[in-house]
Formats: structure tokens, sequence, C-alpha cells
């Protein structure tokens, strides 16, 4: 950020804070998709059956870490091709 006046560094700063926002909406809205659609199977109630609760925690656990994982994976590599010289994208 460096170049910017205090005001163009708040807008900066206020975008990357939607931008993350969208980007975790979006993340929740795909784990709420996919955990239902493969954990939900009874429509007769209105509550989750014990089996169904369990396999709703076990996904989002699953998905969190694996999220979590990508993104260390990540961070990694860039970090090594930062080291390496070599610039990301190209």
């Amino acid at each position: 950020m460096d170049g910017l006046n205090a005001s163009e560094q708040r807008e900066l700063a206020a975008r990357m804070e939607r931008k993350q926002m969208k980007e975790f909406m979006q993340m929740y809205s795909r784990l709420v998709q996919r955990c239902f659609d493969d954990c939900v199977n009874d429509f007769t109630t209105k509550s989750l059956h014990s089996r169904e609760e369990g396999c709703v925690l076990r996904c989002v656990d699953k998905y969190l870490k694996s999220s979590a994982r990508l993104g260390e994976r990540f961070q990694e590599q860039n970090a090594a091709m930062m080291q390496s010289g070599q610039l990301p994208g190209r």
C-alpha cells in the first residue's frame, strides 16, 4: 500500500474486507449446500435425525480441515516460488 494516501489506503482496505467477506460467504454457501445434499435425506420431520446430524458435523469438519490444508499448501508453494525467484502466474 506504499504510494497511497490515507484515503486511498482506507478505500483499498474496505475493498479487501468486502472481497474477503464475499469469499467467506461463498465458501459458507458451498459448505451448507454440499453437506445438506450429502447428509439430509428425510424431510418428514422438521428436525435432523441423529444420523443426519452426525453426518453434517463430520462433513463440516472435513470441509473446514480440507480448506485449511489447501490454504497451507498454497502458502507453502507460494513461499517456495518466491524464494526460488519465480513469480506466481508466470
